[in-house]
């Protein structure tokens, strides 16, 4: 297939889509990278178009041939993809990707097996896609996101996934106050506190792992909810983990069977 060339208005259009309030609006939004839309393409998201840099497209020239006919491609002059790329050293290739329609987070409650995170304002892009990275590997397919958290969409979020997001279950703006009493009546119902509390372990039956934002935690009236409250001890002398970090050790602990 032989490449198009983008209007002007279309790259206007695109260009737009680094802000929260045009991807909402257009249910649309950007996925840069190869290994990401990769991920993309196996996964039941909708691939629009894909855009690939001009001077890159004899590298990727295996992968496009690869693909189906009914996908739009563009090429991109390197003055047209700086308008929409957010990565200093580009690979060539970003998708378009249509925003999916969310399930409604009673859908989580009737699961009859699986564990699944629950998280709170967690507003670091980078944070958040590590977090699904993770999940992703541990078998953790669904994710519950508050109000005031970073949007799932965000470029940054969808780079640092690796692809992940596009394999996972994600209910965002969820009010938390109003919910966590469901969650509780149907998951065990875990939260992450900076100390005394108990060493993650093991958990056989469905447990819902709560986690709070890095430099906030999680409020006082959240973590009354929680069956249990847990910790990671540490033995040197730094103040903590990263959340992505703290999270990756909980979810590795709650998953795994016992010796």
């Amino acid at each position: 297939m032989t490449p198009l060339k983008p209007t002007r208005q279309q790259l206007t259009s695109w260009s737009k889509l680094n802000m929260a309030r045009y991807r909402h609006r257009e249910r649309l939004f950007l996925a840069e990278g190869l290994k990401v839309v990769q991920e993309l393409l196996k996964s039941a998201y909708e691939t629009v178009a894909l855009f690939v840099l001009e001077e890159k497209k004899k590298r990727l020239e295996f992968f496009l041939s690869s693909l189906s006919d009914h996908i739009e491609i563009y090429s991109l002059k390197k003055s047209e993809w700086k308008r929409l790329s957010q990565d200093s050293e580009p690979e060539g290739i970003m998708a378009l990707v249509r925003v999916p329609l969310f399930e409604n987070f009673s859908s989580v409650l009737d699961q009859k097996n699986g564990h699944l995170l629950l998280l709170y304002e967690v507003n670091n892009p980078n944070n958040l896609g590590a977090i699904m990275r993770t999940a992703h590997w541990f078998g953790i397919k669904t994710i519950i996101l508050s109000t005031n958290s970073v949007d799932l969409t965000n470029p940054k979020v969808v780079r640092s996934s690796m692809g992940s997001l596009f394999h996972l279950t994600i209910i965002p703006e969820i009010d938390f106050d109003k919910v966590l009493p469901e969650f509780k009546k149907h998951y065990f119902l875990v939260g992450s506190v900076a100390q005394n509390g108990t060493v993650p372990h093991s958990r056989a039956r469905k447990t819902a792992l709560l986690l709070g934002s890095e430099s906030h935690g999680l409020p006082e009236e959240l973590m009354s909810f929680t069956a249990e409250k847990w910790c990671i001890p540490g033995t040197g002398g730094a103040e903590s983990l990263s959340l992505p970090h703290a999270a990756a050790i909980m979810m590795y602990k709650m998953i795994r069977k016992e010796d």
